[in-house]
């Protein structure tokens, strides 16, 4: 077997390659990235830190970093989507949730609340890290630190901006809500997320200041107010009307009515 040519990984892929040199990552495809995307590449390798020492939500390919994991002293985690397989058994502890439907908050909740006390740091993942994992922690901030559904939604997409939480777990996180406090707040809701994809809600009143179309104003003139191009006079059409406009534009023209003598000379 050849001899690596480096003894340490690569901190972004955990692999053996000249990172530095721009070489390419045999395994994985992995490079150095350009200068303007290099933070934001370097920063998507690591999960979000919700709760400082303690939690942290990410991604299945976040967990996928066994590396970059115990960098961060992450030495449990709570993987919400029973489909994705739990890589390194050895290194960590996995706590997996087995509804696919249903978000199971109180078992999270129960898991969380053990790693808080056994001052473990935990990874929360699913597979993209925008929906199922940030459900669950803003259901742990709703339980454990006792804020209500906006706030919790707010501190988790302050700290982790791809979040976008699908209606139907808003809907189970309002539900959670109502269960905890014992109803809804929407004393706020400019943190919520949208649903309606930019549109209004039909339900909404009409603001007062919203004017109303007037089809029938007088102060604007209408195409189909406009005279034909050959308006026909009331007292009807007259044969040979441009005839004798004409013949008594040369009588005027001619007083007398006598031929004009044409000069022979």
């Amino acid at each position: 077997m050849r001899k690596r040519e480096r003894e340490n990984p690569c901190g972004i892929c955990g692999h053996y390659h000249k990172f530095e040199e721009g070489e390419v990552c045999g395994v994985c495809g992995h490079r150095a990235p350009v200068s303007s995307d290099k933070t934001s590449l370097q920063v998507s390798a690591f999960p979000s830190v919700i709760l400082p020492d303690f939690l942290y939500l990410g991604s299945y390919d976040n967990a996928s970093r066994s590396e970059l994991l115990k960098t961060q002293g992450i030495t449990r985690v709570l993987n919400t989507v029973p489909a994705c397989q739990n890589l390194y058994k050895n290194s960590f502890t996995y706590h997996c949730l087995q509804d696919d439907k249903i978000l199971q908050f109180d078992d999270a909740v129960q898991f969380l609340e053990q790693c808080e006390r056994d001052k473990a740091r935990v990874l929360v993942h699913c597979m993209s890290g925008k929906n199922k994992s940030p459900a669950i922690v803003i259901a742990y901030l709703m339980k454990s630190k006792g804020w209500r559904l906006q706030p919790s939604y707010q501190w988790v997409k302050e700290r982790r901006s791809s979040v976008e939480l699908s209606q139907d777990a808003y809907q189970q996180l309002q539900e959670y809500e109502q269960k905890l406090f014992g109803s809804c707040d929407n004393s706020n809701l400019a943190g919520a997320p949208s649903f309606n994809f930019g549109f209004s809600n039909p339900s909404d009143p009409l603001p007062l200041h919203v004017p109303i179309p007037a089809f029938n104003n007088l102060g604007t003139t209408s195409i189909f107010a406009r005279p034909p191009p050959f308006e026909v006079p009331p007292h009807g059409f007259t044969f040979g009307a441009d005839r004798t406009q004409r013949s008594m534009s040369e009588n005027l023209s001619n007083p007398s009515g006598s031929d004009i003598p044409m000069d022979s000379s």
